[in-house]
């Protein structure tokens, strides 16, 4: 472990400066909760420790509810679930009780129907253990005979869910994974989170508001919704359906949560210069609070008829929306500049609870020269590579540049319309997805 937490050090100080040494602190901190549930579960006689196996984004599968009912079956593609073709992965919790022999009897009851544990991690509680497994099952084994199984060996509330290979990572290295991502990048936090915790939805709830002031600086857990305050200010709520969050995956987000607080506002450093068809160039680059100052004066110069196109109406108060779009949780934001600094485009990718918001604006002088375009594909592609499966845009029906830039995408749309008020939703198939660009601080792909 000491080599890999020198190795993770000298990869911080290299791309954060001294203030990333506060990232192995926190790393440890980590650790040292997935440390615990190790000496947990051989103290108790568990099986060994393994993967934490709830860390990727939503599966098309529906999870079992408290009451163990089946989740919906998925289809009959077993080698996308990570299984053979007479094998297939599951990921499973259940509650038992916390004596001896409690553990045994159930695995005995999942060897019976030729059930192979792959994983175990525990969660314990004050009158008994949550047990997370990772299960190689018979292909023809139903979610629904598996929680049957699993309920006459003495599990309760049991939650079965379709698995694949992502699951089989074990939980050190994922860890460090999302520690090394939340350290590069501040907008990473809620992706973070979501992948730390499994199938979730995270909201960022204003600074100041009811919410924050009954939130206690050390956060709340209260069944499937817990509550961090965020290091700016505000509360970051994440909710589960149907399955409660336990202590110890409360205690590993309000690490990571503390990771991100200790390095401060940053983002990826990484340039794109885009040559516009007159020559003109322009830089894109990510964007944050600190170009608050630079953004409000793009829309002092922008008309009336413009920023009533992107907000909908007449702006009263630019900083009001400024400081909330470029807040780092709340999502991502590219500028556009020209040589001399001044930002001339800005595009948003907002997460919206399990959805992705795209919008632009660009200043009246540089319209209609594919600016708009150029930093709505770059949003998409970042909105691709975060594991979003679509993107909308809420505009006028009378934005003729928006509606344009979201067809020039190429990708599959879907149109509402409701009192000149038009929704354009793009799906974003995995094989038409577009090459990210600027992901992670790079270069990837130019003009």
């Amino acid at each position: 472990m000491s080599e890999v937490t020198a190795a993770l050090t000298r990869t911080v100080e290299h791309d954060l400066g001294t203030p990333g040494l506060m990232l192995v602190a926190s790393t440890a901190a980590l650790f040292a909760t997935a440390g615990f549930h190790t000496w947990w579960a051989r103290r108790h006689g568990h099986a060994p420790p393994a993967d934490d196996t709830g860390a990727r984004p939503p599966s098309e599968g529906t999870g079992t509810g408290p009451s163990g009912q089946a989740a919906a079956e998925p289809g009959p593609d077993r080698a996308a679930q990570g299984g053979s073709g007479d094998s297939a992965l599951w990921r499973m919790r259940t509650t038992v009780r916390d004596a001896p022999g409690s553990l045994a009897a159930l695995c005995a009851a999942l060897a019976g129907r030729r059930v192979d544990i792959l994983s175990l991690q525990t969660h314990p509680l004050a009158d008994g253990t949550v047990d997370e497994f990772l299960l190689r099952a018979p292909g023809g084994l139903t979610g629904s005979e598996l929680a049957e199984v699993v309920s006459a060996a003495g599990g309760t509330d049991t939650w079965t869910e379709r698995a694949d290979a992502h699951d089989l990572v074990d939980a050190p290295t994922r860890v460090l994974g999302l520690a090394a991502r939340t350290a590069l990048d501040a907008a990473e936090l809620p992706l973070a989170l979501r992948q730390l915790l499994g199938r979730c939805t995270i909201r960022s709830l204003p600074a100041g508001g009811r919410a924050e002031a009954e939130v206690p600086a050390e956060g709340a857990l209260d069944g499937t919704v817990l509550r961090l305050r965020a290091p700016e200010g505000g509360v970051i709520s994440v909710e589960r359906p149907y399955l409660p969050f336990t202590p110890a995956e409360f205690a590993r987000a309000r690490a990571l949560v503390d990771l991100d607080a200790r390095l401060g506002p940053r983002v990826p450093r990484g340039r794109d210069v885009l040559t516009l068809p007159e020559g003109h160039a322009l830089t894109v680059r990510r964007a944050d609070i600190r170009d608050l100052r630079a953004a409000k004066a793009m829309h002092g110069r922008c008309s009336d008829r413009t920023l009533g196109m992107r907000y909908h109406g007449p702006v009263g108060d630019a900083e009001r929306y400024l400081n909330h779009l470029l807040g780092p949780h709340h999502g991502r934001t590219l500028a556009a500049q020209t040589a001399s600094g001044r930002i001339v485009g800005l595009g948003h990718l907002l997460w919206d609870g399990d959805e992705t918001e795209v919008a632009l604006l660009v200043e009246d002088s540089w319209q209609r020269r594919g600016v708009g375009g150029e930093l709505l594909g770059r949003l998409v592609a970042m909105a691709a590579e975060a594991g979003c499966a679509s993107v909308y845009a809420v505009t006028q029906a009378s934005n003729t540049g928006m509606v344009a830039a979201m067809r020039g995408l190429g990708l599959p749309l879907e149109y509402q319309i409701e009192e000149g008020t038009l929704v354009v939703t793009a799906r974003l198939d995995r094989a038409d997805r577009p090459v990210a660009r600027l992901p992670h601080g790079e270069r990837v792909g130019g003009e």
